[in-house]
């Protein structure tokens, strides 16, 4: 059998590959024979081509070797054999040191470089924030700190996650944007490792926030990270406030023991159903409960006034031109709306919405009240409510609980929920929970579907409460947020079918999916990872309001109530805010600023108005209500 033949320059390449394999010795001599035959050819073209060139063939020989020695570094010494050897040799020594010697400072400067890429340096700041771990929060809680940091010199927060540092970087730049003076600093690594969390010198810091997070385990994960810090800081006399939040209630016990005293553990759940159902029973609540949160407006602050020490609490609500007075710090309780008759203590710290903390400052506004401008309608009496709830995950039977708390007799509720074992467990376990005074009835259907919601008379709710699914176990978790958005898309349709809004409030995950939700600008949206984002960072800088924010999201205590303006002024009538204070107090309430219906859909607050000046005046209608703090 005849064999084909190879072709001469499939053979010289076969070759050339082979010589290659051997190694690097291989690869110099290739390219030193590649240089060769590129420079001395060069050199010896300029040397016969330079009209100075020695005469003799020597002579311009000797003159192409000093080029080619030149431009190679290989010295270009002239003479005996031996000589021009030796020279060539103490060249290439030298080039072998300087290679190898830059060789050695690129590898150092590339694994210090990466050192610092990955984020294992310490931090040598001192009274900076410390944000452990990374979830949906941390891109809120890192605003609000920079905010809240935006008038200190020097301020900076530390945030340690196990996670690239340029890419938490990347999207904390991104989502959070300038962080003006305020110093950002990330470093990669567990937070349950004691070694690593020193990197961000808690022990310096302070105040160490500790992120929930999603995962199944996320709970205990939180635990662990408390214990961590415990034992980094072990041996300081000196400790940073701590605040810490947990998803389920049957850690918190766990995660109070692994902070110590003087720490904070929120259950972002039972807090999220809370506001939930505020908003829920009262709608617009959602959007003050924003302005009451973040840094961007005005925000609660604890002040001592020696001035109204022994008098009582009702003289100091129109004592303040510029801030609300809500309660009394006594201790570390909070008597928030207090009965007017209450005598301030010396040691008594009053409960302010202010701008800032040196925005509050005595004068006298009893001057700006227009008794006759007062109302004195009675109140709406409560009545039972017809509650509709679509969907189901891990929050519905705390929203169940809050509601059930304050039903009037002959309250129901009904769940409308795909078909399921874990459904009609929860909602079964959920309804011997929910007493005699609230009935609770399970539907099932897809309410993503639109004859699912055609079949229920919706406009015929007093409230429509729209819940995300939950990602099934050992499923990797889609976007949240995707069938709420669809039922909303559904809802919609049906308010344009029928011609009546309908008052529904919406639990979203995702923050970016405020903006695709297909409702007005002004409607309630829970987005339960940002407001436990925000509340965290509140009490970072001041541990005292984890009292005042229990209280005021209970279902049971003082909160945060939109009542008709007409209980409090004549409608149609012009008057300062300071009257709807002065009427407020009659009633034992505290007024903190009001929301107006006839601009809500043009204002940069959708019409809420927190903390007003009291001398403020504007005709109060029918449609405006007041924001105040009361019990029901």
């Amino acid at each position: 059998m005849a064999q084909r033949r190879t072709r001469f320059g499939d053979r010289a390449r076969y070759w050339f590959d082979t010589t290659l394999a051997r190694g690097a010795s291989a690869l110099v001599g290739w390219m030193a024979l590649v240089c060769l035959v590129v420079v001395v050819p060069a050199s010896a073209v300029l040397v016969w081509t330079d009209p100075d060139a020695p005469g003799s063939l020597t002579g311009r020989l000797a003159q192409v070797w000093h080029l080619t020695g030149d431009t190679l570094r290989l010295g270009g010494a002239t003479g005996a054999p031996l000589r021009v050897a030796m020279s060539v040799l103490l060249a290439l020594v030298a080039l072998l040191y300087v290679s190898t010697l830059v060789g050695l400072i690129t590898t150092a400067l590339t694994e210090r470089l990466t050192a610092l890429r990955r984020g294992r340096s310490t931090v040598l700041e001192k009274g900076h924030a410390v944000v452990l771990g990374w979830s949906e929060q941390v891109f809120t809680v890192v605003s609000e700190l920079v905010a809240a940091g935006a008038n200190q010199r020097g301020a900076a927060v530390a945030v340690l996650a196990d996670r690239d540092k340029s890419a938490m970087e990347e999207a904390l730049s991104a989502k959070v944007g300038p962080v003006g003076r305020t110093r950002l600093i990330c470093r990669s690594g567990p937070t349950t490792d004691p070694a690593v969390l020193t990197l961000t010198s808690p022990a310096t810091a302070g105040v160490v926030l500790v992120l929930p997070q999603d995962e199944p385990d996320a709970d205990a994960e939180v635990v662990k990270t408390l214990l961590a810090l415990r034992a980094a800081l072990a041996g300081e006399k000196m400790r940073p406030p701590v605040v810490a939040a947990v998803r389920d209630d049957r850690y918190r016990l766990a995660a109070c023991l692994a902070v110590g005293p003087g720490g904070v553990v929120l259950e972002s759940d039972t807090v999220a159903a809370r506001l939930i159902v505020q908003a829920a029973r009262r709608p617009g609540l959602a959007l003050v409960h924003q302005e009451l949160l973040d840094f961007a407006g005005d925000e609660f602050y604890l002040i001592k006034e020696p001035a109204l020490a022994g008098r009582p609490f009702g003289d100091a609500l129109l004592s303040y031109p510029t801030s609300s007075v809500v309660g009394i710090m006594r201790g570390d309780t909070p008597l928030l709306n207090p009965p007017p008759q209450t005598s301030m203590a010396p040691d008594d710290l009053l409960i302010v919405i202010s701008r800032d903390d040196d925005t509050a400052f005595l004068d006298d506004c009893a001057a700006l009240v227009e008794k006759a401008a007062m109302a004195s309608g009675p109140a709406t009496p409560a009545r039972p409510e017809r509650v509709l709830l679509l969907g189901w995950n891990r929050r519905a039977p705390l929203v169940v609980e809050q509601l059930r708390r304050r039903a009037r007799p002959g309250s129901a509720v009904d769940v409308v929920a795909n078909e399921g074992e874990a459904t009609i467990r929860q909602v079964s376990e959920a309804d011997t929970r929910s007493g005699t005074d609230l009935t609770l009835t399970l539907h099932h259907g897809d309410i993503t579907r639109p004859e699912t919601l055609r079949c229920l008379d919706v406009p015929s709710y007093d409230s429509v409460i729209v819940l995300g699914q939950d990602p099934a176990p050992g499923q990797p978790p889609d976007d949240p947020d995707n069938r709420t958005l669809v039922t909303l898309l559904l809802l919609r349709q049906l308010e344009e079918a029928t011609g009546r809004e309908l008052p529904v409030v919406t639990e979203l995950i995702d923050d970016r999916n405020r903006a695709l939700a297909p409702i007005s600008p002004g409607a309630d949206v829970i987005i339960s990872g940002k407001l436990i984002g925000l509340l965290m960072a509140q009490i970072s800088q001041n541990r005292h309001l984890a009292a005042v924010f229990e209280e005021l999201f209970s279902a049971d205590g003082t909160g945060v109530r939109l009542r008709p303006a007409t209980q409090y002024v004549l409608p149609g009538r012009e008057t300062s805010f300071a009257t709807v204070v002065a009427a407020a107090l009659h009633r034992g309430e505290c007024a903190i600023g009001y929301r107006s219906n006839d601009d809500s859909s043009t204002s940069s607050g959708f019409g809420v108005r927190i903390n007003p000046p009291k001398s403020e005046r504007r005709h109060w209608s029918v449609e405006d209500e007041v924001v105040v703090v009361c019990k029901d």
